[in-house]
C-alpha cells in the first residue's frame, strides 16, 4: 500500500517522541525527588510514575527505556556512593524488584495499549462495513419495494384462483360427503320411526294415551328438524361463502346431546357423569354440524360398552379451558377401548371394525373440528375403555 511522504514522516516523529517522553518524565522525577524532604528522596514512587507514564504513552519498549533511566538516576543520586554508577550488594535486590517491576508495569500497558489499538482498528474496519452493508440494504429495499408492488398487482388474482381451487377441492368430496350424510342420517331417522312406533301403541291403547301420544308427535317433529338440519349444512359444505355459525356455550350443545341419546342410554344401562364448568368462554361453531360430532362420540362410546358385562357401564363427558386458549372436550367410555393395531387408522375414511359401519363417522367428525380451528384423537384410559378428545379454539375459528 502507497503511503504520503506526511505519512512516512508521521511514523518515525510518534516512534521519537514515545522516547522522548521517558527522558522527560525520568527527569522530572529527579528533580522533584531531589527537591522533595527526606521522605519522598528514599522512595521510588516518582520513577515508578514515570514508567507508567512511558509506557501507556510509547508501549513496551518505552517504559522499558524509562526503567533504565529510573535505575540509573537512582543509582547515581541516591544510592551511596552517591554521583558514582555502581550497586552493592545490599541494595541489589531492591533494584531488582524495581526493575522487574517496572519491567511488569510496562508489559501490563503495552498489552493494554496494544488492545485499544486492535478494538480502534476493528470498530473502524466495522464501521466500514456497517456502511457498506447500509448501502446495499438500500439497493435491496428499493428492488424489494418494486417487487412488492408487482405482487400486489397479482394477489387479486391468486386469491380468486385459490377460492375456485378450494370449492372444486370441496366438489371432489361429494362422494364422500354422500357416504356421511347416510350416516348422520341414520340416527334420526331411527329416532322417528321409534318414535312412530311408540305413537301407533298409545293409540291402540283402550283409552288411547293422548299424552304420551304427543309427547312421541313431538320427538319425531324434533328429530325431523334435526335430520333437515343435517341435510342444510351438509349442502352447505359445497357452497361458496360464510358457513352458518353463531356465538354459543359449547355446554349447552352438549347438554342437547346429552338429551337425545337419552333414550340410548338407558337401553344400554350405561350410567352418564357430566362435568361442565359454567364459566367457559364462548366459542364461534356450527352448531348442528358440532351437534353431529358429540353425537357421533356419545354413539360410538354407547357402542363401545355393549359387549361389558364384567364392570359398569359409564360415561364421562367433560370440558374445561386451557390455559393455551382452547376449549378440551373429553368423551371417555368404560368400554373394550381401541386395539393398538387398528389405533392408526380409525380416522381414515371407509376405515370400520363394525360390521354394519361404513367408517365415515369419525372421519367426518375430525373434518367438522378441524375446519373449526380444533383437532380431534383418541388415546387410551388407565383402565378399561378409551377417550376421545377434541380442541376448539375461543372466540373466532377458521373458515371452511
Amino acid at each position: 500500500m502507497n503511503m504520503s511522504a506526511s505519512e512516512r514522516i508521521r511514523i518515525p516523529a510518534r516512534v521519537l517522541l514515545s522516547y522522548v517522553v521517558p527522558v522527560i518524565s525520568v527527569g522530572t522525577a529527579l528533580v522533584v525527588t531531589l527537591e522533595s524532604g527526606p521522605a519522598i528522596r528514599h522512595s521510588a514512587t516518582l520513577f515508578f510514575c514515570s514508567v507508567m507514564l512511558s509506557s501507556w504513552y510509547g508501549g513496551l519498549w518505552p517504559g522499558v527505556f524509562a526503567a533504565l533511566l529510573s535505575v540509573v538516576a537512582l543509582d547515581y543520586y541516591f544510592i551511596p556512593p552517591i554521583y558514582a554508577l555502581g550497586i552493592g550488594l545490599e541494595e541489589l535486590p531492591d533494584m531488582i524488584a524495581f526493575v522487574a517491576t517496572a519491567f511488569y508495569i510496562s508489559w501490563l500497558n503495552g498489552s493494554q495499549k496494544r488492545t485499544k489499538e486492535s478494538l480502534r482498528q476493528a470498530r473502524d474496519e466495522l464501521d466500514a462495513r456497517v456502511q457498506e452493508r447500509t448501502a446495499e440494504l438500500k439497493a435491496t429495499n428499493e428492488r424489494l419495494r418494486l417487487e412488492i408492488a408487482e405482487r400486489e398487482t397479482a394477489q387479486g388474482g391468486l386469491a380468486l384462483a385459490q377460492a375456485q381451487i378450494a370449492r372444486i377441492a370441496r366438489i371432489t368430496t361429494m362422494g364422500e360427503l354422500a357416504a356421511s350424510l347416510a350416516h348422520e342420517l341414520n340416527q334420526p331417522l331411527g329416532s322417528i320411526v321409534m318414535s312412530g312406533d311408540a305413537c301407533l301403541r298409545w293409540l291402540s291403547a283402550k283409552p288411547p294415551n293422548l299424552d304420551e301420544v304427543r309427547e312421541a308427535v313431538e320427538a319425531i317433529i324434533r328429530d325431523g328438524t334435526r335430520a333437515s338440519a343435517v341435510l342444510v349444512r351438509t349442502r352447505g359444505l359445497l357452497r361458496r361463502g360464510e358457513r352458518l355459525r353463531e356465538r354459543l356455550d359449547i355446554n349447552d350443545v352438549i347438554r342437547e346431546v346429552v338429551a337425545l341419546s337419552d333414550n340410548e342410554l338407558r337401553r344400554n344401562r350405561v350410567s352418564l357423569r357430566t362435568d361442565l364448568p359454567g364459566n367457559l368462554p364462548p366459542i364461534v361453531v356450527d352448531r348442528v354440524l358440532l351437534e353431529q360430532v358429540m353425537l357421533n362420540l356419545t354413539m360410538n362410546a354407547i357402542e363401545a360398552m355393549r359387549a361389558v358385562s364384567d364392570r359398569a357401564r359409564v360415561l364421562r363427558i367433560r370440558t374445561e379451558k386451557q390455559p393455551s386458549g382452547n376449549i378440551f372436550v373429553f368423551v371417555q367410555d368404560s368400554g373394550v377401548g381401541v386395539d393398538p393395531k387398528h389405533a392408526s387408522r380409525i380416522f381414515e375414511a371407509f376405515y370400520t371394525t363394525k360390521a354394519e359401519g361404513i367408517g365415515m363417522g369419525l372421519t367426518i367428525s375430525r373434518s367438522i373440528i378441524e375446519a373449526h380451528g380444533g383437532r380431534l384423537w383418541a388415546i387410551a384410559n388407565d383402565g378399561p375403555g378409551s377417550t376421545f378428545c377434541f380442541t376448539l379454539p375461543i372466540g373466532e375459528a377458521s373458515k371452511m
